[in-house]
């Protein structure tokens, strides 16, 4: 097994559908310019509300990606 190096970058996704959906457009969006995105980690979640109901969720990720050796 080779070892690998990662740098860590912070992103914050968001989406008017749901978390999940946050973090894929995050990711996805990330992953057109960022080749070797291995992995992520939530580490906020929060949402915007407007009239009493959430109108954006927002989320913060940490996101690893592979350095090419």
């Amino acid at each position: 097994m080779t070892d690998h190096v990662y740098k860590l970058i912070e992103l914050a996704g968001s989406s008017t559908v749901s978390t999940d959906d946050a973090i894929r457009n995050a990711i996805e969006t990330a992953a057109q310019t960022i080749r070797h995105i291995d992995w992520f980690e939530a580490t906020e979640i929060r949402g915007h509300v407007v009239d009493g109901r959430i109108a954006h969720y927002q989320v913060k990720l940490k996101v690893g990606f592979r350095l090419e050796t």
